[in-house]
């Protein structure tokens, strides 16, 4: 992967087609689109999707990328909450061939430049930029200059779980026991080990999720100026 020193922001509105769609949990929907005049992307970059009612009122709201810059389509995983104006249209409403209002990628701090050794400690739909450096560390050939961590509250309820195992992450389970961990968040002894040599961290989750992984990285000796945090909540 060669990607400019600069991480590319998108400021028109395009159009984006959904090419698949899947539920692979009963609160997430994954697409898969072809963007119209598609920017290339850093991963840990987003995309603002873009909805139009008949009288013209719109609701907008941000997403991150899971896919990786060599993916001929863009990829997002959103999360469906109550009331949720967008994610509800998208997982209940939306279909294969809709063509949605699309501007992106959008993002410069929380990128990654897949040539600095990092960790991604992240929760729930927060795995979703962690899985997007994950496939662009494996596509360069450096799967070795990321770590993650990812948290969750069983194996059906975190998203890309069967990826993250496969591409050697580490996977705590609050709720769920396994042959090898007992149910609870990560241990700054399970923290510790996976900081060698880690130039950067990433944290993205929750508001809460966030505040105590940030505090639980700088415990184990990170420092705070080697941490970026991307929160998120029902308003985006």
């Amino acid at each position: 992967m060669s990607i400019d020193d600069v991480a590319p922001t998108a400021t028109t509105w395009t159009t984006g087609r959904i090419i698949t769609k899947e539920l692979p949990t009963p609160s997430t929907v994954r697409l898969r689109m072809h963007v119209e005049d598609r920017l290339r992307h850093w991963p840990g970059q987003h995309y603002l999707l873009r909805l139009r009612a008949p009288d013209d009122y719109t609701a907008q709201r941000s997403y991150s990328v899971a896919s990786d810059d060599s993916d001929p389509l863009l990829e997002l995983l959103v999360e469906k909450l109550p009331g949720g104006e967008v994610s509800e249209f998208l997982a209940d409403v939306a279909e294969v061939g809709d063509v949605l209002e699309m501007r992106g990628p959008i993002g410069r701090w929380f990128t990654w430049d897949v040539r600095t050794p990092a960790l991604c400690l992240v929760g729930g739909t927060g795995v979703v930029p962690a899985i997007s450096m994950s496939r662009a560390a494996r596509h360069a050939g450096r799967p070795d200059l990321l770590r993650i961590l990812a948290v969750g509250r069983s194996p059906d309820e975190l998203p890309y779980d069967d990826e993250l195992h496969r591409s050697g992450a580490t996977v705590a389970y609050t709720r769920h026991s396994t042959g090898t961990r007992p149910p609870g968040p990560p241990t700054a002894s399970e923290v510790a080990p996976l900081l060698d040599g880690i130039e950067l961290a990433f944290v993205c989750g929750s508001s809460r999720f966030a505040g105590l992984a940030e505090a639980l990285l700088v415990e184990c000796g990170l420092a705070p100026d080697m941490i970026r945090v991307e929160q998120f909540g029902a308003t985006g």
